[in-house]
């Protein structure tokens, strides 16, 4: 009995029990869900789709947990600073054409460009939350709205096409390799964040700030400026995904590239059992929140859903997940145990 306490208690143990729930039901409708097979070189199926698919969603929920954990706000702009991204190295790698064959410039410049420019949206949005004490969803509202302008400014209105198949690669797969290459993307960027989280101070600052930004300045914590680094890294996460996906369509479409993935990105937090007023976080939770989401998308694929009908299918879905996670619940479902079992000794 002890164990099973502990093992439900456990801060992992919902959010995984979501995720396992989510992946099982599928072999009610699609009994082959789990099936893997391998054509041309490359690993095919369901389950290889939703942790594929998932990738950009996983770097983003990462950046996303840590501006939550510091701000106790959300970055809605993650979406649109991933078209910018698209849009900047594309635009160098076809080098202001329209459609191209062959790198205008080197392919490394057009990397390069693209994570520099989500790194200076992540400091346009921390210099407003951090220094200006601007609301998050406010301050990042600016590139929510005027993102996607950006990118169709720069790519003059025109979806840009780099027909190069060493691009299409790092949202593809690389010959020989049979596991796509965006989970290898999402993989090195979970693994980086969780040893600067781990062997520096920057995690434990993180939480403190978020818990009480007050309190932290007085034991001499620089509050402003981890609230800002923490923008900064999602707007990177958001860069790097925006690489990824331009990759996946091998074009810079300014219009879908990261839509609606703001939302998916807070969802993740939320289902990986971080609380959204800031504070203590969990990096694994949030990742395997990023999966659950994704598994439920290609559930619904799978199952027939249309896509105008997903959201809805979703979102009830997400709001039972997240009544599960609730504290609440938890409450009530402590008090109910306490008066059974007070019943019981009473009989």
């Amino acid at each position: 009995m002890g164990y099973y306490k502990k093992l439900t208690g456990a801060r992992l143990f919902l959010p995984l029990f979501c995720l396992v729930l989510v992946l099982l039901s599928n072999l009610i409708k699609t009994p082959g869900f789990f099936e893997v097979t391998i054509k041309n070189g490359v690993l095919y199926g369901y389950i290889i789709d939703v942790i594929n698919r998932a990738s950009d969603l996983v770097i983003l929920a990462v950046g996303m947990t840590l501006v939550v954990a510091a701000s106790g706000g959300t970055d809605i702009s993650v979406g649109a600073v991933m078209s910018v991204a698209g849009a900047v190295c594309c635009f160098i790698l076809a080098g202001g054409q329209q459609s191209v064959n062959a790198f205008q410039n080197p392919y490394l410049l057009g990397v390069l460009a693209a994570v520099i420019a989500g790194i200076l949206c992540g400091c346009f949005n921390g210099f407003l939350v951090a220094k200006m004490k601007i609301q998050p969803m406010v301050a990042t509202l600016i590139l929510f709205t005027a993102g996607r302008g950006i990118a169709q400014l720069i790519t003059k209105g025109q979806i840009t096409y780099i027909r190069v198949e060493s691009y299409k690669m790092l949202g593809s797969s690389i010959p020989g390799i049979p596991i796509p290459t965006p989970v290898f993307v999402a993989l090195i960027v979970v693994l980086l964040t969780y040893v600067l989280l781990k062997k520096t101070t920057l995690g434990l600052y993180i939480q403190t700030v978020g818990i009480n930004p007050k309190a932290s300045r007085l034991m001499g914590i620089n509050s402003p400026m981890i609230i800002f680094l923490s923008y900064v890294f999602c707007g990177l996460c958001a860069g790097i995904s925006g690489l990824v996906a331009s990759s996946r369509i091998y074009s810079a479409d300014a219009n879908n590239i990261g839509l609606n993935l703001e939302l998916d990105a807070i969802l993740a937090v939320a289902l990986g059992g971080n609380s959204l007023g800031g504070g203590k976080f969990s990096l694994l939770g949030s990742v395997i929140g990023a999966y659950t989401i994704q598994a439920l998308s290609t559930t619904l694929y799978a199952m027939g859903v249309s896509p105008d009908q997903i959201p809805v299918y979703k979102a009830a879905v997400v709001v039972v997940i997240v009544a599960l996670q609730s504290t609440e619940l938890k409450r009530i479902v402590k008090r109910l145990q306490t008066e059974r079992a007070a019943g019981k000794k009473v009989a």
